[in-house]
């Protein structure tokens, strides 16, 4: 499994106000998308969240995204390797994803830009 990159996820309370700090800051602008009623900005190499608490406290335990060519790979391998996929691999807006929590009880979650067909 090829790691090609990772995205801070930062959990924001004000996403506009949010959101012009971090495009300043990446110099590039948000794409923007709203996944289970949170809100959702991504920006360079951050992905800012907000929306309802009940989300967003489950968002926060999870440490990074992690970008794999794929994902179907990325679960074999933390499988193997002795990681828990606690959720997908699922389709999302951008392709694909799964969370897992490797075994020393840190959570990620890895995706990849492989939209597949609905």
């Amino acid at each position: 499994m090829e790691i090609l990159g990772t995205t801070l996820r930062i959990c924001v309370e004000d996403l506009e106000s949010s959101v012009a700090f971090y495009e300043r800051l990446a110099g590039g602008k948000a794409m923007r998308f709203e996944r289970g009623g949170v809100s959702v900005a991504a920006i360079g190499c951050f992905l800012l969240m907000s929306g309802p608490k009940e989300e967003i406290d489950v968002l926060r335990k999870v440490g990074a995204t992690i970008a794999v060519q794929d994902v179907e790979e990325a679960c074999a391998v933390l499988t193997a390797s002795g990681a828990r996929v606690i959720a997908g691999p699922v389709p999302t807006p951008a392709g694909r994803n799964l969370i897992a929590m490797h075994p020393d009880g840190s959570v990620f979650e890895y995706a990849d830009r492989r939209v597949t067909a609905t």
